[in-house]
């Protein structure tokens, strides 16, 4: 097995202290976003041998497996990541498969050039993803039930909401959440601005249920976001506790450390929180309109230790060992591509000592063994 060296990606969102600290080292005073675990060509992680893509690109059979190969090509089909967040992410939404091979093929067509700051779409995959808290954990995650956010809403008594408000009561579900979400990224950016501002000093007033979009508010002045992420459910992570977010759920991180997992995509579509381009019709294309509880995943755990987290998702399948002091060693070894990341204690893999923030890639097939006192995140795929 290779022993990583990991790219940390320096999103002015990023704590500037939360990797620092998991890794054992100073803080440099700059954030540090997302440290990168994978074979992503932005990124790639180093190994002895070279970049990891270079290696998997050398020989995909032999580092894949040839069941992964025939499944999802020669590439390793995940990024694992260490995501801590400072600031509140953009509210965003990815799109399913087929939606991003269209979308990918049309842009290509028109000649958009993939770096063009309104491309929506840089590849034609689809980026579902998984987060598993290390600390305790906020986000906002899918649409409330349309009459609990009327409520919310209304709560605030601010006469220019009212509309959105009577919309809320007005229609179906889909039909009220689609209108809704519409008017507001529609609305006047001047007027917009003021509602924003009613809205924060509301928030900031009434606290509770309404303190993390005040926070939002301060973040992001006069974004048309922060009333959309006023539609969306609040979520708090404790740690080992995990969210998915599969095509078409409107999501932000609010702030907390925790491992991340994606199918290795760059597709997104942002709907506020952000200075970035916002693709209103092709985003009311893709997001899904119906209210959804956010679905908070707990581990369900192995006779051998191990804890999964479960999705519908081949692309990837995380799971966790919490490996107590003088226990057996535990046999990793499977037919798959593996990237196994240490989060605390010291962990033995292979003839490597794993300590917070340190991580191996384990070729298909190639015999890993587990030992130690810590925790240890184990990210391959499903053939």
């Amino acid at each position: 097995m290779d022993r990583l060296d990991n790219t940390v990606r320096p999103y002015a969102w990023g704590s500037t202290t939360a990797i620092p600290q998991l890794l054992g080292v100073a803080p440099t005073g700059q954030p540090q976003a997302e440290m990168w675990m994978g074979a992503h060509p932005g990124a790639p992680s180093r190994t002895a041998r070279g970049t990891l893509a270079d290696v998997i690109d050398a020989d995909p059979e032999r580092e894949l497996g040839a069941a992964a190969v025939a499944k999802f090509g020669p590439r390793l089909p995940f990024l694992l990541k260490i995501l801590a967040a400072g600031a509140p992410l953009s509210l965003q939404v990815h799109p399913d498969l087929e939606q991003a091979r269209q979308g990918y093929a049309d842009e290509e067509a028109r000649g958009v050039p993939v770096d063009a700051p309104h491309r929506n779409y840089k590849d034609a995959n689809h980026k579902p993803e998984l987060v598993c808290a290390l600390t305790e954990f906020d986000g906002l995650c899918g649409f409330r039930d349309p009459v609990h956010a009327a409520d919310l809403l209304d709560g605030l008594g601010i006469d220019s909401l009212k509309p959105y408000v009577d919309l809320l009561h007005a229609h179906p579900e889909e039909a009220a959440l689609r209108e809704v979400l519409t008017a507001i990224l529609g609305a006047d950016r001047e007027e917009m601005v003021h509602t924003v501002a009613e809205t924060a000093a509301a928030c900031d007033r009434l606290g509770g249920a309404y303190a993390p979009y005040a926070g939002l508010a301060h973040h992001y002045p006069g974004d048309p976001g922060v009333l959309a992420a006023l539609l969306l459910n609040h979520v708090r992570l404790q740690p080992g506790e995990a969210l998915f977010l599969g095509a078409g759920i409107p999501h932000a991180y609010l702030s907390g450390l925790g491992v991340e997992i994606m199918a290795n995509s760059d597709n997104v579509l942002r709907c506020g929180l952000t200075p970035k381009h916002v693709d209103i019709p092709e985003l009311l294309r893709v997001v899904r309109f119906e209210a959804a509880d956010p679905g908070v995943l707990r581990p369900e755990a192995s006779p051998d230790g191990e804890e999964l987290y479960e999705t519908p998702i081949d692309e990837f399948r995380l799971s966790r060992y919490v490996l107590p002091a003088g226990g057996a060693a535990h046999d990793l070894t499977r037919p798959t591509p593996q990237i196994l990341l240490c989060t605390a204690g010291t962990v033995r893999a292979g003839e490597h000592d794993l300590t917070p923030g340190q991580s191996v890639f384990v070729p298909a097939g190639e015999r890993a063994e587990v030992s130690g006192d810590g925790t240890l995140f184990r990210a391959t795929v499903i053939v």
